[in-house]
């Protein structure tokens, strides 16, 4: 599905010229300053670099480099972790479709790090790609409304800027997983969360609006906040949740890094536990279906995003798209393997060992 946003005015890139304007002083001593040259007094040297800071101007590194009226054939591609397999599947996909175009990506990896993600961000516009795509921080990215060129933002939306946005329908992916449970009979359902970035968010609103639906209350101390988005995060929640005098029937584990914590607590609790939760975890992993009892997941196609974001940016950079911004959202889909069809009392129970 696809929706439009407002259309935003195009802001020009500022230039050397623009900076001597506002410093007050002649374009060579702008030169001098942007490229480290001598000759310039401190005084000076600092109005230029405040005009450069208050217009936002960037250095082309590449310009001289490129013969007049040749365009650039480099995309940038700015993500998480690359260890994760979630940005990897991203990055090799949109590989792939820009080589099929005659285009290079350059990759910028950056771990949740707003101010990290800007600098690295401003270093490949100063290198006068020819698009960025970008899985955003939650820092704000107004400062691109002047990058001069264009930007799809994958995986979550931005603040600041009206851009092109390809993403997974996180809500109804969360509410399609507690559907699920609700159905096999569970009403004691934990869901445990990643920090609250923009895509946990929505699957939690999914979640809620499938109790809703169903008319039965979340229970609130079985929202699991967790401090960080890993493995053994997850794996110490869920010891703690499922050894209280009341633990859940089933789990929703909102990550496929949590869903691994998740079957390890349980795996350790063994016959700790009189019953065997439900567990449904979102996104798909390796030999999620080669376990003793297969892992139920909602799973979307992550290189799909990948692959809509380089064909959505090659358009725009080519000038063959000129729409408003657009918010491609790719659906997500149930996979019945197993740990989530056990029902909250007898098919769970473990043996004894």
């Amino acid at each position: 599905m696809s929706e439009t946003f407002p259309s935003q005015p195009e802001v020009s890139r500022p230039t050397m010229i623009d900076v001597a304007r506002r410093a007050g002083v002649g374009l060579g001593t702008v030169s001098r300053v942007v490229n480290g040259g001598h000759g310039v007094r401190d005084e000076t040297a600092q109005r230029v670099r405040a005009a450069i800071d208050e217009l936002g101007f960037q250095r082309n590194e590449v310009a001289r480099a490129l013969r007049p009226g040749k365009k650039s054939t480099s995309l940038a591609l700015v993500l998480g972790d690359l260890t994760n397999p979630f940005y990897a599947s991203i990055a090799k996909a949109s590989l792939e479709v820009a080589g099929q175009s005659g285009f290079a990506v350059v990759l910028g990896s950056v771990d949740e790090d707003p101010e990290g993600e800007k600098r690295a961000i401003q270093e490949l516009v100063s290198r006068q790609v020819a698009g960025l795509m970008i899985v955003p921080d939650q820092g704000d990215h107004a400062f691109l409304q002047g990058a001069g060129v264009p930007v799809v933002f994958v995986d979550r939306p931005a603040t600041g800027i009206d851009a092109d946005i390809v993403m997974v329908d996180n809500e109804g992916g969360g509410r399609i997983a507690a559907e699920h449970l609700l159905e096999q009979g569970h009403e004691r359902i934990a869901i445990i969360l990643a920090p609250s970035y923009y895509t946990i968010g929505r699957r939690l609103r999914g979640f809620r609006r499938a109790h809703r639906a169903a008319g039965i209350e979340v229970d609130e101390s079985l929202v699991i906040q967790l401090p960080e988005g890993n493995a053994e995060a997850a794996e110490k929640a869920t010891r703690e949740v499922m050894l209280r005098p009341d633990p859940p029937t089933a789990i929703f584990s909102s990550t496929n890094f949590l869903t691994e914590g998740v079957l390890r607590a349980l795996g350790e609790l063994g016959s700790e536990l009189d019953n065997e939760p439900a567990v449904v975890g979102f996104d798909d992993f390796r030999l999620a279906d080669m376990l003793p009892t297969p892992v139920t997941v909602v799973a979307s196609d992550i290189a799909e995003l990948g692959r809509s974001a380089a064909r959505l940016l090659l358009d725009r950079a080519s000038g063959a798209d000129t729409r408003p911004p657009q918010r491609i959202v790719l659906p997500c889909a149930l996979i019945e393997r197993g740990s989530g069809e056990r029902p909250p009392d007898s098919a769970g129970k473990r043996k004894a060992r």
